[in-house]
C-alpha cells in the first residue's frame, strides 16, 4: 500500500466510488485550491483503495486544528489497516503543520469507525450533539 496526497482533479474524481455521491470537477478544483484542504489516497495493487480528507480550522484564541472530515475504504480492502494508516498519515501532517489537535465526529453506533480511530491513537472525548443547517438550493 502507498499513501499519496491528491494534487489533481483527476485524482479526486478517480476515488469518487468511495464518496457518498459522484464527484463534481468544479468542486474538486475548488477543494484543491482552498488553503488547508487536503486529501490523502491509499493505493493498493495500483488502484485507489481508500481516502481521508482533512480541513485545517483556525481560530484567533486556539490556533490551528485539523478536522478529519471523511474517511472511506473500499469494501474489498477493509480490515487491512488502511483506514488506520490514512488516519495516522493525516495526523502526522497535522503535527507537521503545527496543529494543536485533530478531531473527527463519529456516530456512536459506528463501531468500525470508532475502532479505526482508536487504533490510530484517538481518544474518546465523550458524547456530543451535532446540529446541522441544510441549504437544499446550494
Amino acid at each position: 500500500m502507498e499513501i499519496r496526497r491528491a494534487t489533481t482533479v483527476g485524482e479526486l474524481v478517480a476515488v469518487q466510488h468511495l464518496y457518498d455521491s459522484p464527484a463534481r470537477p468544479e468542486w474538486a478544483e475548488r477543494f484543491l485550491a482552498a488553503p488547508g484542504h487536503l486529501m490523502l489516497i491509499a493505493y493498493a495493487d495500483g488502484s485507489p483503495a481508500g481516502f481521508v480528507s482533512g480541513i485545517e480550522m483556525l481560530h484567533p484564541d486556539k490556533g490551528i486544528e485539523m478536522c478529519l472530515y471523511e474517511l472511506s475504504v473500499d469494501e474489498p480492502y477493509r480490515r487491512r489497516g488502511i483506514g488506520r494508516a490514512l488516519s495516522e498519515a493525516l495526523a502526522q501532517i497535522a503535527r507537521e503543520r503545527g496543529c494543536y489537535d485533530m478531531w473527527v465526529g463519529v456516530n456512536t453506533d459506528n463501531e468500525p469507525a470508532l475502532a479505526t480511530y482508536r487504533a490510530a491513537g484517538a481518544r474518546d472525548e465523550g458524547h456530543f450533539a451535532m446540529l446541522a443547517w441544510e441549504f437544499p438550493d446550494s
